[in-house]
């Protein structure tokens, strides 16, 4: 995924869930729309450096949006909605190896209550998977832990999938962990205690967990304080689901 043209700037507080205000090269403080229902834990620091993208959208009240943030050793993809088509992405190219054999990927399939992320499929296995993609940005010592903030509707999702598996159907839950700095992957108990159990009791009854991390390439645009910037879906990451 290539995403140009995008300015620094610098977080000065992020405050109601979707809003943060920044500062530009110029001095001037604006208004930014932050694309993230979580917490953002550790990466919502007054001082620390952000990527904004700016939308020629006049209708929109908040035309700037708040897609990255600059960590000690990694950016940091803030725009939860962009893990979908990062998994996309990488499954079109054949970069997430338990998912080779599946040939088609159907965006937003409706099962039972819920409607889920994906459904692979596989003619010459006749198989079906149900996916799940959730994105994580929260790090603690080289883990990266979902979720950051409690979640009723991620338990609901587990459940589901859960069922998918005992009516014949394959299922995943997949995290595309926002960054590149991560070295393994668990659930965030201290958090989510119920979140982690129900992950727990799913990967027990059959569900699949993956975790894979990010990769950033990095250019400098030919105007002053833009970058332009190029992500992918990098590495697996160990699981732990003790």
């Amino acid at each position: 995924m290539l995403l140009s043209g995008l300015t620094e700037a610098k977080l000065l507080k992020r405050y109601k869930r979707f809003l943060a205000d920044v500062e530009m090269p110029d001095g001037e403080v604006i208004t930014v729309h932050c694309p993230n229902p979580g917490s953002m834990m550790g990466i919502n620091e007054p001082g620390m450096k952000v990527l904004l993208s700016h939308s020629s959208n006049v209708k929109r009240k908040l035309p700037w949006t708040l897609q990255f943030i600059e960590t000690e050793n990694s950016l940091v993809l803030v725009e939860s909605a962009l893990a979908n088509k990062l998994f996309h992405e990488a499954f079109l190219a054949a970069l997430i190896e338990p998912l080779r054999h599946y040939d088609q990927a159907s965006a937003e399939h409706s099962f039972q209550d819920s409607r889920f992320d994906f459904l692979l499929s596989s003619a010459a296995a006749a198989e079906q998977c149900l996916v799940e993609v959730k994105s994580t940005t929260y790090l603690d010592q080289g883990v990266a832990l979902f979720p950051d903030a409690r979640t009723e509707r991620g338990r609901k999702h587990l459940r589901t999938l859960g069922e998918g598996v005992a009516q014949g159907f394959k299922a995943l839950q997949f995290y595309v962990v926002a960054r590149k700095d991560a070295a393994s992957f668990k659930p965030a108990e201290q958090i989510d205690h119920l979140y982690a159990q129900a992950l727990r009791q799913a990967h027990a009854g059959g569900v699949s967990v993956l975790a894979y991390c990010l990769d950033f390439n990095i250019e400098r645009a030919a105007r002053a304080n833009q970058v332009n910037l190029e992500v992918s879906i990098d590495r697996a990451l160990a699981i732990d689901l003790n």
